[in-house]
C-alpha cells in the first residue's frame, strides 16, 4: 500500500527537492503544506505538483486552525517548516522566535490528536554553534556534542535556540505519545533554486556587480558545504531506515575549506579579474565547523556523491543564468 506522506514547508529550498526526489522514486501519496512566504509557486513547483497528483495545503501553519485543513492520519511527516536565514535573524529576531515556535508547538499538538506513524525534524548545526570556539570539541563534530551559544541576547542565535526547542520537542512528544522521530542537523546545505539569502548566491549578485577589490569576510573561518541532492537522501534514509526512532543525524560533508577557499573559486567561475580583500567576519559566526557524518554512514548508508567544487560550479552557474535573463531577485 502507497504511503501517505506530508512535508510541512514542502515548497521551501530542501522541501521542494525532497518533493521532488519522493514523487520521482517512491510510489506514495504527498502532501505538501506550506504558506510560501520562500517557497516559490514557480513553473517547477506548478510541473512537479500537476505530474505527479501531489495535493497542496497552502496556509498559515502558525495559526493551530490551519491544520484542520490537513488529514489525521500520516506515514511520514517531514517538518521543515521555519524561517531561516542569518539577515532574518540579524534583522527580525522576535519574529524568528514567534514563527518558528508556534509551527513547531502546533505541529507537536496536532501530532497529538492525529496518528503519525513517524516524524523526521529538521535542524541545524547552529545548535552547537558556540560549542567548538568555547570549549575546543573535535572536529569533525559528532552528534553527541553538547548544544551550546556563546550570547543568548544575540539575534544571530535566535533560529538556532528554535531548533534547539524542536529538536528536544519531537524527541520527548514522541517518547510520551508513542509516535516515532528521527532528527536531521543540516551542515551547510547550497544548491540552485535556494533564494538569495545564503552566501552563494550573495556572492553571484556582488560578482556580477563588479565590486573591486572583493572583500573576503571571514576568509579565514572554515565549512563544510554539502550538495542538496546528498542532503535530499541523507534526509530520506533518516527518514526510511529502520532503527532510526530516536536518534539525531548529521547530514553534510567532511570536506572542510576555508571561506575565502570558496569565495576564490567562485571568482574563477564568474571569471573575477580583480582584486580581493580579507575582510572581518559578521558577527556570531562561529570560527571553524566541520561534521563527522560517520554515524549518518554506518546507521544509514548516507554517502555524499557531490564534490564542493563541482556543486558549486553548479549552483554559481545557475544563479548566474537566472540573473543574466532578467529574474528578479527573491528570498
Amino acid at each position: 500500500m502507497s504511503k501517505k506522506v506530508l512535508l510541512l514547508g514542502g515548497a521551501g529550498f530542501i522541501g521542494f527537492n525532497i518533493s521532488k526526489f519522493l514523487a520521482e522514486n517512491r510510489d506514495y501519496s504527498i502532501t505538501i503544506a506550506d504558506n510560501f512566504a520562500r517557497g516559490k509557486q514557480d513553473e517547477l513547483f506548478t510541473a512537479l505538483v500537476k505530474k505527479h497528483n501531489i495535493k497542496v495545503v497552502p496556509g498559515d501553519f502558525t495559526d493551530p486552525k490551519t491544520y484542520d485543513a490537513l488529514d489525521n492520519a500520516y506515514d511520514q511527516v517531514y517538518m521543515l517548516a521555519s524561517v531561516v536565514g542569518v539577515d532574518n535573524a540579524n534583522s527580525i529576531p522576535h519574529e524568528i522566535i514567534r514563527i518558528n515556535t508556534a509551527l513547531i508547538y502546533n505541529t507537536l499538538e496536532w501530532v497529538r490528536r492525529s496518528k503519525i506513524g513517524k516524524v523526521l525534524f529538521t535542524s541545524t548545526s547552529e545548535c552547537y554553534a558556540g560549542t567548538v570556539d568555547a570549549f575546543g570539541y573535535t572536529i569533525p563534530t559528532p552528534e553527541q556534542v553538547p548544544l551550546c551559544i556563546e550570547d543568548i541576547g544575540h539575534p544571530r542565535f535566535t533560529y538556532a535556540v528554535t531548533k534547539m526547542l524542536g529538536e528536544s520537542g519531537f524527541l520527548n512528544y514522541s517518547r510520551m505519545l508513542g509516535f516515532e522521530a528521527t532528527i536531521v542537523r543540516y551542515h551547510n546545505v547550497y544548491g540552485p533554486r535556494m533564494g538569495f539569502k545564503h552566501v552563494i548566491p550573495h556572492l553571484v549578485v556582488r560578482f556580477r556587480k563588479g565590486e573591486t577589490p572583493f572583500k573576503v569576510y571571514g576568509h579565514d573561518q572554515t565549512r563544510a558545504f554539502c550538495y542538496i541532492t546528498d542532503a535530499v537522501k541523507g534526509t530520506v534514509l533518516a527518514m526510511e531506515q529502520p532503527g532510526t526512532n530516536g536518534e539525531i543525524y548529521h547530514i553534510g560533508t567532511q570536506e572542510e575549506i576555508t571561506i575565502g577557499d570558496l569565495i576564490h573559486y567562485s571568482g574563477d567561475i564568474m571569471k573575477f579579474k580583480g582584486e580581493y580583500e580579507n575582510a572581518p567576519t559578521y558577527p556570531g559566526s562561529v570560527s571553524r565547523r566541520c561534521p563527522d557524518i560517520t554515524k549518518a554512514k554506518t546507521q544509514l548508508g548516507f554517502q555524499p556523491q557531490v564534490n564542493w567544487k563541482d556543486g558549486l560550479m553548479q549552483t554559481i552557474e545557475w544563479y548566474d543564468q537566472y540573473l543574466e535573463q532578467g529574474n528578479k531577485i527573491y528570498e
